[in-house]
């Protein structure tokens, strides 16, 4: 998601998108744990999403 994309967003998306992806984050973890994710990267652009994320809520409060 572009940085265009999320200050389109009010701050209650921000929350919802942000609660999306940290849960998305924890299950990712455990499946690294278990083997079973096979795209490593998707877990640092998730990381990568949530600081840009809490970036834009920062901006509209």
């Amino acid at each position: 998601m572009k940085k265009h994309d999320l200050t389109s967003k009010n701050a209650a998306e921000l929350e919802t998108l942000l609660k999306e992806s940290r849960a998305k984050v924890a299950q990712m973890r455990f499946d690294l744990a278990d083997k079973k994710l096979k795209k490593t990267s998707e877990l640092r652009e998730t990381r990568r999403l949530i600081a840009r994320i809490l970036t834009a809520l920062k901006r509209t409060a």
